[in-house]
C-alpha cells in the first residue's frame, strides 16, 4: 500500500507515514517490503503443516539446512511438544503432498516420522499487532492506528 493511501485511511499527512515507516526500519521492527503471493493463483492448492520427530534433536540444525532446500517447504519452526520441526508446505495436490513427504522429508537423515494435518481454507492472515509501552494504545505492525470515522448524528428539528 502506498505512503498517501496509508496516510488518507489514517489521517495523517503522507510525510508521517513515511517517518513513522523509517523509524521502525531504523529500529529493526520492520526488516523489509516483500510481495505477498497467494499460493493457488500458481497451482499450489493444497496446504498443509507437517510435524517432523527427529531421531537426534541435536541435529536438528542439519536437518534445517536439508529441508531448506525442498522449494515445497514456505515454513520452518524449531518447536516444543511433541515435534522437533513443524513446516509449512504448499503443494499441488494430494499427490505431489504424498510424493514430497514420502520421497523427501522422510529420506532426510535425521527425520524419524513425520505428521500432517492438511488445511481445509485458511480463515484469515494477518500482521502482528504491537501495544504501546507508554499507554494502553495499541497500534499496528506499520505504528499507524487507523483514524476512527465518527458517525454523526441527525439534529431533530
Amino acid at each position: 500500500m502506498a505512503y498517501l493511501e496509508i496516510a488518507r485511511e489514517c489521517g495523517i499527512s503522507g510525510a508521517a507515514v513515511h517517518q513513522r515507516v523509517k523509524k521502525m526500519e531504523d529500529a529493526g521492527i520492520i526488516t523489509g517490503a516483500r510481495l505477498l503471493v497467494k499460493p493457488p493463483a500458481l497451482g499450489f492448492d493444497v496446504c498443509a503443516f507437517v510435524g517432523v520427530h527427529l531421531l537426534q534433536s541435536r541435529l536438528y540444525p542439519d536437518t534445517v539446512e536439508a529441508i531448506q532446500k525442498i522449494p515445497e517447504v514456505v515454513e520452518c519452526h524449531f518447536v516444543t511438544g511433541d515435534y522437533a520441526l513443524l513446516l509449512k508446505v504448499f503443494c499441488r495436490d494430494h499427490e505431489h503432498l504424498m510424493d514430497v513427504l514420502l520421497n523427501t522429508i522422510l529420506n532426510l537423515p535425521n527425520v524419524s516420522k513425520t505428521e500432517t494435518i492438511i488445511s481445509l481454507d485458511q480463515i484469515f492472515e494477518r500482521q502482528v499487532w504491537v501495544k504501546d509501552k507508554r499507554s494502553s494504545k495499541v497500534e499496528s505492525a506499520t505504528g499507524i492506528a487507523p483514524a476512527h470515522k465518527k458517525t454523526e448524528r441527525k439534529k431533530k428539528p
